[in-house]
């Protein structure tokens, strides 16, 4: 039987059990979801309690969203333990989680996922945080459930949903430094069966410019504006319809200096996302959910002499996701559950630098066990499996506990597996640098690409057997091992959680040829084994009704075990400023991988006014030092290097004033002591004030 015929066949028969999804009707545990206030659904595709779950869970509420007056996601989830926003060596941002790069984390909204990245990087800033019910954060492989790019944990935005039979809604508007203008409006309704809501956000900035003697500003202006749809119709009790429509559109001016040549431009992005899901109740224990979701992102960019016209770059990159799901769950018992699921991805792609439209078809199943064998023990086993067009099949498993020692203290453990697929750029780039004249190719491309090179008497050298390149590249692996406990007691929370990752299969860059102007020709193969390992500590603590505090703790080692080797073998060497000597290095001088933080750590102070409608929170993040790069050729960061970036503290405040229950004033300040590091990072753009109003109704 043929691998077509068997998801046909699974299909077939998991129509024949329930499912349990996202937003959908989701059958409720009285002992997993106490405190309906920390309901999440991310970690296990069904509704359970955040503090019952034995894996590392972030979750932030649309009141923390609020009371801190952030604009977009990436804003927020800087202020969570683990979580860091970065930038790469290319100037593109991302999140980095547990010290796993922006590559290996999966973005989802309402459980599917968004597409679009920059050199393997998600925009998070592409998010705003107006219409978001919460946000759910798992951390550590999680491909057992999500397959591709969930190697390093996932990101879950839920938005808000019709509840109310009476009209409800909210209008805001903000206003902060650089120009910058931010309105929101969403409304919603349920009218008898049918429920409705709509949301729309714009966002304009000036931008803003460190380097006034450059032409071009640091941040371009620009405007950006976000429609988002909800819709449900109850057909009957066991028998629901839910449908979403979001679209995303920006403009922002683009301008470069090239030997005293100058370019300007814009560079747009259009997003649309379409969901579909169908919930139906197949019998007390059972439930279906069928689900169809497509997703576009279109990205263009332009530069042109304006004397001219010449065309200094013309760049598009439109990228399609069709993905029909099946997801069954059999509720055995009120504390034991099982869920099956199917699917099937088809991923397109037109880029410039790729010859053709590049298609990648994908089919997947998964199930998992999420169950108390015993009274106070919790346990989840799971696995997928990936069949993949361009790329080997994989088998991602992932078990996990969570041992209630007493009403108060548990202790957690988890163990997964997880894949990033090699992706189009990895495979199909062809891509030749006009200034400089180093070339990049897609491993699938490369062999032909090369020969082609060679025909024209452009090389003049092959530094590697091109037969090494029949091989289809291996996707990158990673396991993943978090043990930890939590402490609930009154007006205490503290949670700790160690953790463990290994990288295997890490699909990097190397040279294969070697052109008569002097430079390579490069193309992409697996060889790097890393790790990221440290300690996570998180606590909150309720001085009383008004007064809470919460800080959280990171700390973080980050290598390459094959870098390590070699130290051990005193391979590497750096030359010592003060003396000029070279000296042979050891494991002790090795700091770690680029953009890495030893510690990072967070901490929070919420304050409400008795009897007066105001409230006040101080949220400090602070980040220790990083390397950028390599500066001295040896292939590590070491304490020689001079390319470290200084540890430093952002300040943010906020101030509420709510009045008659329905209107409230904010005024805040984000970076309150106006750090700065412009050589280093240059999207910190120093101290922000803001004021906004919201009226609720």
């Amino acid at each position: 039987m043929n691998l077509n015929k068997l998801v046909l066949l699974i299909f077939a028969i998991v129509c024949r059990y329930p499912v349990s999804g996202q937003d959908g009707p989701l059958q409720k545990d009285s002992v997993l979801t106490q405190d309906l206030d920390e309901v999440v659904v991310t970690a296990t595709r069904t509704l359970r309690q955040l503090s019952s779950l034995p894996l590392p869970v972030t979750l932030i509420s649309r009141e923390q969203l609020q009371r801190t007056g952030v604009l977009r996601l990436n804003d927020i989830l800087d202020e969570q333990t683990g979580i860091v926003t970065v930038t790469d060596e290319s100037g593109f941002s991302g999140v980095q989680m547990q010290g796993i790069a922006s590559d290996y984390v999966m973005i989802l909204i309402n459980g599917v996922p968004l597409v679009g990245r920059s050199s393997g990087n998600f925009d998070l800033s592409r998010l705003t945080v107006g219409n978001i019910k919460q946000v759910e954060v798992v951390k550590g492989p999680s491909s057992s459930l999500y397959g591709s790019e969930a190697l390093g944990g996932v990101i879950n935005i839920i938005t808000e949903d019709a509840h109310s039979e009476d009209l409800h809604g909210n209008v805001s508007y903000r206003f902060a430094s650089f120009n910058t203008h931010d309105a929101n409006i969403n409304i919603d309704q349920k009218i008898g069966k049918l429920g409705y809501g709509l949301f729309a956000n714009t966002l304009h900035s000036d931008g803003y410019d460190f380097r006034p003697e450059i032409t071009g500003q640091t941040v371009e202006p620009f405007n950006n504006y976000t429609f988002n749809g909800q819709l449900s119709y109850d057909f009957s009790e066991d028998l629901k319809l839910f449908a979403s429509g979001r679209y995303y559109q920006q403009d922002q001016e683009a301008s470069l200096m090239v030997d005293e040549a100058f370019f300007m431009g814009s560079s747009d992005i259009d997003e649309g996302n379409l969901h579909l899901r169908l919930d139906d109740g197949a019998g007390k224990k059972m439930q279906l959910q069928y689900e169809l979701y497509y997703t576009n992102y279109l990205a263009k960019e332009l530069l042109a002499s304006p004397v001219t016209d010449d065309v200094f770059s013309q760049s598009e990159f439109d990228q399609n996701l069709i993905r029909p799901e099946i997801r069954a769950t059999y509720t055995v018992s009120a504390k034991n559950n099982v869920i099956v699921g199917v699917g099937y991805n088809h991923e397109n792609l037109d880029r410039t630098f790729f010859d053709d439209q590049v298609v990648f078809d994908s089919q997947y199943v998964y199930a998992q066990y999420d169950g108390y064998p015993l009274e106070h023990l919790n346990m989840i086993l799971g696995a997928r499996f990936d069949n993949h067009s361009e790329y080997r099949s994989q088998f991602s498993p992932k078990a996990a506990m969570n041992w209630k020692l007493s009403d108060a203290l548990s202790v957690k453990g988890s163990m997964g597996y997880g894949f990033k697929a090699p992706d189009f750029r990895q495979l199909y780039f062809d891509f030749t640098n006009s200034a400089v004249g180093y070339t990049v190719l897609g491993y699938n491309v490369a062999v032909a690409k090369v020969q082609e090179l060679e025909g024209q008497g452009q090389l003049i050298d092959i530094l590697y057997d091109l037969s090494e390149l029949s091989e289809p590249l291996k996707a990158e692996r990673s396991i993943g091992y978090n043990l930890g406990a939590s402490y609930r007691k009154g007006k205490l929370q503290i949670q700790v959680n160690g953790f463990r990752n290994d990288f295997t299969n890490l699909i990097d860059t190397r040279a294969i040829a070697r052109k008569t102007n002097g430079q390579n020709v490069f193309s992409y193969t697996n060889f790097n084994k890393i790790y990221t390992t440290g300690l996570e500590l998180d606590g909150q603590y309720k001085l009383n009704e008004h007064l809470q505090v919460a800080a959280g703790y990171q700390l973080l080692y980050a290598k390459d075990k094959q870098k390590k080797v070699a130290l051990e073998r005193g391979e590497v060497f750096a030359r010592d400023p003060r003396t000029l000597q070279t000296i042979a290095l050891d494991n002790s001088d090795y700091f770690g991988l680029v953009n890495r933080s030893r510690h990072t750590a967070n901490f929070k102070v919420f304050y409400t006014v008795p009897n007066s409608g105001l409230d006040l929170n101080l949220r400090v993040n602070y980040r220790s030092k990083y390397g950028l790069f390599d500066g001295n050729g040896n292939g590590i960061i070491d304490g020689y290097d001079t390319t470290f970036v200084d540890g430093y503290a952002l300040f943010n405040v906020a101030l509420n004033k709510t009045f008659n229950d329905n209107y409230t004033l904010q005024i805040g300040a984000d970076n309150l002591f106006d750090y700065t590091d412009r050589d280093n990072i240059p999207g910190l753009a120093g101290i922000q004030l803001f004021t906004k109003i919201n009226i609720q109704f």
